[in-house]
Protein backbone atom coordinates (compact mmCIF):
# COMPACT_ATOMS: atom_id res chain seq x y z
CA UNK A 1 0.00 0.00 0.00
CA UNK A 2 1.29 3.44 -0.91
CA UNK A 3 1.84 5.92 1.94
CA UNK A 4 -0.86 8.24 0.58
CA UNK A 5 -3.41 5.40 0.71
CA UNK A 6 -2.32 4.31 4.17
CA UNK A 7 -2.48 7.85 5.53
CA UNK A 8 -5.95 8.35 4.07
CA UNK A 9 -7.21 5.14 5.67
CA UNK A 10 -5.68 6.10 9.01
CA UNK A 11 -7.32 9.53 8.95
CA UNK A 12 -10.77 8.19 8.08
CA UNK A 13 -10.49 5.51 10.78
CA UNK A 14 -9.48 8.17 13.30
CA UNK A 15 -12.46 10.34 12.33
CA UNK A 16 -14.83 7.46 13.01
CA UNK A 17 -13.08 6.60 16.28
CA UNK A 18 -13.47 10.18 17.51
CA UNK A 19 -17.22 10.18 16.84
CA UNK A 20 -17.49 12.02 13.55
CA UNK A 21 -20.25 10.61 11.36
CA UNK A 22 -18.70 11.29 7.96
CA UNK A 23 -15.27 12.20 6.65
CA UNK A 24 -14.38 13.37 3.15
CA UNK A 25 -11.22 14.79 1.62
CA UNK A 26 -10.70 17.42 -1.08
CA UNK A 27 -7.59 18.81 -2.71
CA UNK A 28 -6.54 22.14 -1.22
CA UNK A 29 -7.07 24.55 -4.11
CA UNK A 30 -8.43 28.06 -4.43
CA UNK A 31 -12.23 28.09 -4.68
CA UNK A 32 -12.52 30.39 -7.67
CA UNK A 33 -16.23 29.87 -8.42
CA UNK A 34 -17.20 30.13 -4.75
CA UNK A 35 -15.15 33.32 -4.49
CA UNK A 36 -17.23 34.90 -7.26
CA UNK A 37 -20.50 33.81 -5.64
CA UNK A 38 -19.47 35.11 -2.22
CA UNK A 39 -18.36 38.42 -3.68
CA UNK A 40 -21.71 38.87 -5.45
CA UNK A 41 -23.66 37.89 -2.30
CA UNK A 42 -21.76 40.45 -0.23
CA UNK A 43 -22.16 43.11 -2.93
CA UNK A 44 -25.95 42.60 -2.80
CA UNK A 45 -25.88 43.25 0.96
CA UNK A 46 -27.44 39.90 1.87
CA UNK A 47 -25.22 39.63 4.95
CA UNK A 48 -27.07 42.52 6.59
CA UNK A 49 -25.09 43.92 9.53
CA UNK A 50 -22.79 40.87 9.72
CA UNK A 51 -19.75 42.96 8.79
CA UNK A 52 -17.40 40.12 9.71
CA UNK A 53 -18.52 38.35 6.54
CA UNK A 54 -16.64 40.99 4.55
CA UNK A 55 -13.38 40.37 6.42
CA UNK A 56 -10.53 38.10 5.31
CA UNK A 57 -12.04 37.43 1.88
CA UNK A 58 -8.82 35.93 0.51
CA UNK A 59 -8.57 33.55 3.49
CA UNK A 60 -12.07 32.23 2.86
CA UNK A 61 -11.33 31.07 -0.66
CA UNK A 62 -7.67 30.01 -0.48
CA UNK A 63 -6.67 27.33 2.07
CA UNK A 64 -2.95 27.99 1.55
CA UNK A 65 -3.49 31.39 3.17
CA UNK A 66 -4.57 29.59 6.34
CA UNK A 67 -2.07 26.71 6.22
CA UNK A 68 1.10 27.36 4.19
CA UNK A 69 1.76 24.48 1.81
CA UNK A 70 -1.79 23.13 2.27
CA UNK A 71 -2.39 19.96 0.25
CA UNK A 72 -5.65 18.51 1.59
CA UNK A 73 -8.88 19.76 3.14
CA UNK A 74 -10.51 17.20 5.43
CA UNK A 75 -14.22 17.77 6.06
CA UNK A 76 -16.00 16.14 8.98
CA UNK A 77 -19.73 15.96 9.70
CA UNK A 78 -21.06 15.66 13.26
CA UNK A 79 -24.74 14.82 13.74
CA UNK A 80 -26.70 16.91 16.26
CA UNK A 81 -30.26 15.73 15.60
CA UNK A 82 -31.93 15.18 18.99
CA UNK A 83 -34.21 12.38 20.12
CA UNK A 84 -36.05 14.72 22.52
CA UNK A 85 -38.61 17.39 21.65
CA UNK A 86 -39.43 20.75 23.18
CA UNK A 87 -42.65 20.98 25.18
CA UNK A 88 -45.48 22.64 23.17
CA UNK A 89 -45.57 25.94 25.11
CA UNK A 90 -41.83 26.60 25.10
CA UNK A 91 -40.23 29.32 22.94
CA UNK A 92 -38.58 27.62 19.98
CA UNK A 93 -34.80 27.20 20.02
CA UNK A 94 -32.86 25.81 17.04
CA UNK A 95 -31.83 22.21 17.70
CA UNK A 96 -28.13 22.91 17.26
CA UNK A 97 -28.24 25.02 20.44
CA UNK A 98 -29.90 22.50 22.76
CA UNK A 99 -26.71 21.14 24.29
CA UNK A 100 -23.22 22.44 24.99
CA UNK A 101 -21.68 24.98 22.63
CA UNK A 102 -20.64 22.98 19.57
CA UNK A 103 -17.73 25.33 18.91
CA UNK A 104 -16.07 24.21 22.14
CA UNK A 105 -17.02 20.54 21.78
CA UNK A 106 -15.84 20.11 18.20
CA UNK A 107 -12.80 22.36 18.59
CA UNK A 108 -11.53 20.03 21.32
CA UNK A 109 -12.22 16.99 19.13
CA UNK A 110 -10.38 18.57 16.19
CA UNK A 111 -7.40 19.28 18.44
CA UNK A 112 -7.35 15.64 19.49
CA UNK A 113 -7.81 14.53 15.88
CA UNK A 114 -4.78 16.52 14.74
CA UNK A 115 -2.71 15.25 17.67
CA UNK A 116 -3.53 11.63 16.82
CA UNK A 117 -2.76 12.19 13.13
CA UNK A 118 0.67 13.49 14.12
CA UNK A 119 1.19 10.53 16.43
CA UNK A 120 0.35 8.00 13.71
CA UNK A 121 1.76 9.72 10.62
CA UNK A 122 4.40 12.17 11.82
CA UNK A 123 4.79 15.92 12.14
CA UNK A 124 2.43 17.77 9.82
CA UNK A 125 1.18 21.33 9.75
CA UNK A 126 -2.58 21.72 10.10
CA UNK A 127 -5.40 23.85 11.45
CA UNK A 128 -8.93 22.92 12.43
CA UNK A 129 -11.97 25.14 12.00
CA UNK A 130 -15.59 24.93 13.05
CA UNK A 131 -17.91 27.73 11.91
CA UNK A 132 -15.91 30.52 13.54
CA UNK A 133 -13.16 31.18 11.02
CA UNK A 134 -12.98 32.31 7.38
CA UNK A 135 -13.59 28.88 5.81
CA UNK A 136 -16.29 28.00 3.24
CA UNK A 137 -17.10 24.72 4.98
CA UNK A 138 -20.15 23.79 2.88
CA UNK A 139 -18.19 24.26 -0.34
CA UNK A 140 -15.43 22.01 0.98
CA UNK A 141 -17.99 19.43 2.06
CA UNK A 142 -19.37 19.31 -1.50
CA UNK A 143 -15.83 19.05 -2.89
CA UNK A 144 -15.20 16.17 -0.46
CA UNK A 145 -18.25 14.25 -1.73
CA UNK A 146 -20.36 14.58 1.44
CA UNK A 147 -23.51 16.04 -0.09
CA UNK A 148 -25.02 18.98 -1.95
CA UNK A 149 -26.07 22.45 -0.82
CA UNK A 150 -29.84 22.57 -0.79
CA UNK A 151 -32.14 25.43 -1.68
CA UNK A 152 -32.22 26.32 2.02
CA UNK A 153 -28.45 26.82 2.02
CA UNK A 154 -27.73 23.77 4.17
CA UNK A 155 -25.49 20.87 3.25
CA UNK A 156 -27.70 17.82 2.67
CA UNK A 157 -26.40 14.27 2.99
CA UNK A 158 -28.53 11.85 0.98
CA UNK A 159 -28.62 9.17 3.68
CA UNK A 160 -28.78 11.40 6.76
CA UNK A 161 -30.29 14.80 6.01
CA UNK A 162 -28.88 18.14 7.12
CA UNK A 163 -28.73 18.27 10.92
CA UNK A 164 -24.93 18.24 10.98
CA UNK A 165 -22.15 20.49 12.18
CA UNK A 166 -19.38 20.84 9.62
CA UNK A 167 -15.75 20.85 10.77
CA UNK A 168 -12.76 21.49 8.54
CA UNK A 169 -9.14 20.42 8.97
CA UNK A 170 -6.61 21.85 6.50
CA UNK A 171 -3.29 19.97 6.38
CA UNK A 172 -0.04 20.05 4.40
CA UNK A 173 -0.29 16.30 3.86
CA UNK A 174 -1.17 14.79 0.46
CA UNK A 175 -4.12 12.39 0.72
CA UNK A 176 -6.43 10.45 -1.58
CA UNK A 177 -9.14 12.79 -2.80
CA UNK A 178 -12.84 11.93 -2.76
CA UNK A 179 -14.95 12.72 -5.82
CA UNK A 180 -16.89 16.00 -5.53
CA UNK A 181 -20.65 15.64 -5.11
CA UNK A 182 -21.98 16.37 -8.56
CA UNK A 183 -25.75 15.92 -8.16
CA UNK A 184 -28.43 18.11 -6.62
CA UNK A 185 -31.32 16.05 -5.32
CA UNK A 186 -33.57 18.97 -4.36
CA UNK A 187 -35.12 18.73 -7.82
CA UNK A 188 -38.28 20.78 -8.22
CA UNK A 189 -39.10 20.72 -4.50
CA UNK A 190 -39.74 24.19 -3.03
CA UNK A 191 -40.96 23.22 0.46
CA UNK A 192 -38.25 25.20 2.25
CA UNK A 193 -38.87 28.28 0.09
CA UNK A 194 -42.62 28.08 0.64
CA UNK A 195 -42.30 27.52 4.39
CA UNK A 196 -39.88 30.36 5.20
CA UNK A 197 -42.03 33.00 6.93
CA UNK A 198 -39.68 35.90 6.17
CA UNK A 199 -39.00 34.93 2.53
CA UNK A 200 -35.28 34.68 3.22
CA UNK A 201 -34.85 31.72 0.84
CA UNK A 202 -34.73 32.90 -2.76
CA UNK A 203 -35.62 30.73 -5.77
CA UNK A 204 -32.10 30.97 -7.24
CA UNK A 205 -30.49 29.01 -4.38
CA UNK A 206 -29.51 32.18 -2.57
CA UNK A 207 -30.21 33.00 1.06
CA UNK A 208 -30.91 36.58 2.03
CA UNK A 209 -29.19 36.38 5.40
CA UNK A 210 -30.50 39.80 6.39
CA UNK A 211 -34.08 38.43 6.37
CA UNK A 212 -33.46 35.12 8.17
CA UNK A 213 -35.02 34.58 11.61
CA UNK A 214 -31.64 33.29 12.83
CA UNK A 215 -30.09 36.60 11.78
CA UNK A 216 -32.66 38.62 13.71
CA UNK A 217 -32.58 36.47 16.85
CA UNK A 218 -28.80 35.90 17.06
CA UNK A 219 -26.67 38.03 14.75
CA UNK A 220 -28.50 41.37 14.88
CA UNK A 221 -27.42 43.27 17.98
CA UNK A 222 -29.97 46.11 17.78
CA UNK A 223 -31.72 46.76 21.09
CA UNK A 224 -35.13 46.62 19.40
CA UNK A 225 -36.45 44.49 16.55
CA UNK A 226 -39.00 45.78 14.00
CA UNK A 227 -42.58 45.20 15.21
CA UNK A 228 -43.65 43.88 11.82
CA UNK A 229 -41.52 40.80 12.54
CA UNK A 230 -43.78 39.62 15.36
CA UNK A 231 -46.03 37.46 13.21
CA UNK A 232 -43.34 35.85 11.01
CA UNK A 233 -41.26 34.90 14.07
CA UNK A 234 -43.51 31.89 14.70
CA UNK A 235 -42.37 31.69 18.33
CA UNK A 236 -38.66 31.36 17.49
CA UNK A 237 -36.56 32.83 20.30
CA UNK A 238 -33.10 31.66 19.19
CA UNK A 239 -32.32 30.57 15.64
CA UNK A 240 -34.77 28.79 13.36
CA UNK A 241 -35.22 25.23 12.04
CA UNK A 242 -38.26 25.72 9.78
CA UNK A 243 -36.42 25.10 6.50
CA UNK A 244 -34.74 21.99 7.90
CA UNK A 245 -37.83 20.57 9.63
CA UNK A 246 -39.80 20.84 6.37
CA UNK A 247 -37.05 19.30 4.20
CA UNK A 248 -38.04 15.80 2.95
CA UNK A 249 -34.43 14.60 3.22
CA UNK A 250 -34.54 15.03 6.99
CA UNK A 251 -36.91 12.10 7.28
CA UNK A 252 -33.64 10.14 7.30
CA UNK A 253 -32.24 12.02 10.31
CA UNK A 254 -31.32 9.80 13.25
CA UNK A 255 -30.61 10.85 16.86
CA UNK A 256 -27.00 11.81 17.56
CA UNK A 257 -24.67 9.85 19.83
CA UNK A 258 -22.75 12.80 21.30
CA UNK A 259 -23.26 13.20 25.09
CA UNK A 260 -22.26 16.87 24.93
CA UNK A 261 -25.24 17.62 22.69
CA UNK A 262 -27.82 16.24 25.13
CA UNK A 263 -30.43 18.98 25.71
CA UNK A 264 -30.25 21.31 28.68
CA UNK A 265 -33.56 20.54 30.48
CA UNK A 266 -34.56 24.23 30.65
CA UNK A 267 -34.51 24.44 26.84
CA UNK A 268 -37.04 21.64 26.58
CA UNK A 269 -39.30 22.74 29.42
CA UNK A 270 -39.30 26.48 30.24
CA UNK A 271 -42.49 28.24 29.15
CA UNK A 272 -42.48 31.78 27.80
CA UNK A 273 -43.57 33.21 31.16
CA UNK A 274 -40.81 31.26 32.93
CA UNK A 275 -38.26 32.65 30.49
CA UNK A 276 -39.57 36.15 31.19
CA UNK A 277 -39.15 35.59 34.94
CA UNK A 278 -35.61 34.24 34.56
CA UNK A 279 -32.94 36.42 36.18
CA UNK A 280 -29.70 37.29 34.45
CA UNK A 281 -27.78 35.41 37.14
CA UNK A 282 -29.84 32.26 36.56
CA UNK A 283 -29.45 32.62 32.80
CA UNK A 284 -25.67 32.79 33.10
CA UNK A 285 -25.62 29.75 35.41
CA UNK A 286 -27.97 27.52 33.41
CA UNK A 287 -26.58 28.41 29.99
CA UNK A 288 -22.89 28.94 30.80
CA UNK A 289 -21.89 26.20 28.32
CA UNK A 290 -24.69 26.85 25.82
CA UNK A 291 -24.67 28.63 22.44
CA UNK A 292 -27.49 30.80 23.87
CA UNK A 293 -24.86 32.89 25.64
CA UNK A 294 -23.95 34.26 22.21
CA UNK A 295 -27.00 36.49 22.09
CA UNK A 296 -26.61 37.33 25.81
CA UNK A 297 -29.38 37.78 28.36
CA UNK A 298 -30.37 41.12 26.84
CA UNK A 299 -30.81 39.50 23.42
CA UNK A 300 -33.04 36.75 24.83
CA UNK A 301 -35.20 39.34 26.60
CA UNK A 302 -35.43 41.38 23.39
CA UNK A 303 -36.52 38.32 21.39
CA UNK A 304 -39.12 37.34 24.01
CA UNK A 305 -40.87 40.67 23.54
CA UNK A 306 -41.68 39.69 19.97
CA UNK A 307 -42.86 36.13 20.41
CA UNK A 308 -45.12 36.32 23.52
CA UNK A 309 -46.67 32.87 23.16
CA UNK A 310 -49.84 31.99 25.10
CA UNK A 311 -48.99 29.78 28.08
Amino acid sequence: MLPIQQHTQQIKALAKKLGFDYCGIAKAVKLEEDARRLEQWLHQGMHGKMQYMENHFDLRVDPSKLVPGAKSVITLLKNYYPSAKQEPLTPHIAKYAWGKDYHEVIRAQLKLFLAEIREQIGEINGRGFVDSAPVLERSWAVQAGLGWVGKNGNLIHKQSGSFFFIATLIVDLALEIDSPYAKDFCGTCTKCIDACPTEAILPNKQINGSKCISYYTIELKDALLPNQLKEPFNNWMFGCDICQDICPWNRFSKPHQEPSFEPIPAILNLTTSQWEELSEESFKTIFKESPLKRTKFSGIKRNLKLIKAID
